[in-house]
């Protein structure tokens, strides 16, 4: 454990690849145990966009792709015809790289673990824009544990070189239907940054 908590960005590989070769190995956490794949992140290497989920769900860990269920078709719906660019032409990535299990919150010692990787991977990107989707995703992101993702949804923060804006999660949605429209004006405040 206490390489693990040792584990700094300025460690990790400064390539994707060479990175998501190293994620591949990763045991720093319990929920190395119980995955059937990690779910590194897909997408454009230079994207000037970048979504960032909480954890890879069944599907995602059955394929290790990033949202790729029903959550996933519906975020892959609002890329293509809200921002109106390609699924590939963003990346998208989770807090943690592994699934929880029974898809349960990721707990502090895994996103915190698993965040050096995830920070490594927006530092090569380096994206203008970061889309925090679900309020587990802003916590992490942002330390800030006590704002509601319904307060925050739609507001910029600096985070480095980039903007972060924060909505809500795609699966969120589709328990939610209501919410579908809050979303949407914060795609529309991103695709007016772009």
């Amino acid at each position: 454990m206490e390489i693990a908590q040792n584990l700094q960005e300025s460690e990790l590989p400064n390539t994707l690849s060479q990175l998501k070769k190293y994620t591949l190995s990763c045991h720093l956490c319990p929920l190395s145990k119980t995955r059937k794949n990690v779910v590194f992140g897909e997408g454009n290497p230079n994207a000037e966009i970048m979504f960032v989920g909480e954890g890879p769900g069944e599907m995602e860990d059955n394929t290790a792709r990033p949202f790729v269920g029903r959550a996933g078709q519906l975020l892959t719906k609002i890329i293509e015809n809200v921002l109106e660019i390609k699924r590939e032409d963003v990346y998208i990535a989770n807090i943690v790289k592994c699934r929880p299990p029974s898809n349960r919150v990721p707990t502090q010692e895994e996103a915190n673990l698993c965040k050096p990787y995830l920070l490594k991977q927006i530092e090569i990107i380096n994206p203008s824009i970061i889309v925090s989707l679900g309020a587990t995703s802003y916590r992490y992101l942002t330390g800030d544990f006590n704002g509601a993702i319904s307060k925050v949804r739609g507001e910029l923060f600096d985070m480095g070189n980039a903007k972060l804006i924060p909505t809500y999660h795609p699966s969120y949605l589709l328990r939610n239907p209501s919410a579908k429209k809050a979303m949407f004006l914060d795609m529309l405040k991103v695709k007016a940054m772009l």
